[in-house]
């Protein structure tokens, strides 16, 4: 372990962990200040410099309290190993929320693999595939399928297949339950269950009630009566004046005009 001015220390860019909340920063600021930062950061030489591997809410705080120097810890770490022991870190102390673990699952993956995060994804479901039987197994690369099995053993959080069928749903949320889930204002559960929502002002306040701590038995009755009327049949009359409002009387021929005219002066005497 060595001490490193705290200036030379560059956060790392592809730190899983996106939000940290500014109240606890602060407390452990305070405690900075009072007793030191007593576990040192690991980081990796760059440049002339330090990247920050783990211990970033440690590193805010500690600039938070004014510290000139820190303890680190310094490690000769490729781009994967750094990614994963942030990864690691995080998931063990269990700061990062569903879906900032999930996007962070796959940056390790694509690393891991050389393949872009839409290739993993797209691996992923074609390993599922495989897996039910609804694809010929020689259609994914069996190498890669060994690595994906391999690397979710090591972070020992869920299978591969959990992943795929409870975490890669929420790369699709619409923004305000992403949102929402980053903020750690709802579980993942609940998002996936709003998901379902179609309509944006229904789901808003089903979301407010979310937030508020509904639970999820309550939230999926809600949802589900949402989705009934969603899915109900309108009234004729609701679809007839809908079709009245766009309708462009003077394009109609002479005496289909004249009739519809007709009609409606019929029912605008009828409805008084």
């Amino acid at each position: 372990m060595v001490r490193l001015p705290l200036a030379s220390i560059r956060p790392n860019p592809r730190q899983p962990r996106k939000r940290f909340a500014e109240e606890s920063l602060k407390e452990l600021a305070d405690s900075i200040r009072e007793k030191g930062l007593l576990q040192p950061l690991l980081v990796r030489p760059q440049g002339d410099g330090y990247e920050l591997v783990a211990g970033e809410r440690r590193y805010r705080a500690a600039l938070m309290a004014g510290l000139q120097e820190v303890p680190a810890v310094v490690k000769d770490l490729t781009d994967r190993e750094a990614l994963e022991l942030a990864l690691v870190e995080n998931l063990q102390r269990e700061d990062l929320n569903p879906y900032e673990e999930t996007l962070g699952v796959l940056a390790l993956l694509s690393e891991d693999l050389g393949k872009s995060v839409e290739g993993v994804v797209g691996l992923l479901r074609k390993m599922k595939n495989a897996k039910e039987g609804r694809v010929r197994d020689n259609v994914v690369p069996t190498a890669e399928a060994r690595r994906v099995e391999e690397l979710f053993k090591a972070l020992g959080r869920m299978s591969w297949e959990s992943f795929v069928q409870h975490r890669l749903p929420l790369l699709f949320l619409p923004e305000d339950l992403k949102a929402a889930l980053e903020e750690g204002a709802i579980p993942y559960t609940a998002a996936l269950e709003l998901k379902k929502v179609k309509d944006e002002a229904s789901r808003k306040v089903l979301l407010e009630e979310a937030r508020a701590g509904l639970s999820l038995r309550e939230l999926r009755a809600r949802v589900r009566e949402v989705l009934r009327k969603e899915k109900a049949p309108r009234p004729w009359y609701r679809e007839v004046g809908e079709r009245l409002l766009r309708l462009d009387l003077e394009a109609l021929p002479p005496e289909r005009r004249a009739l519809v005219e007709r009609k409606l002066k019929e029912l605008e005497e009828l409805l008084g």
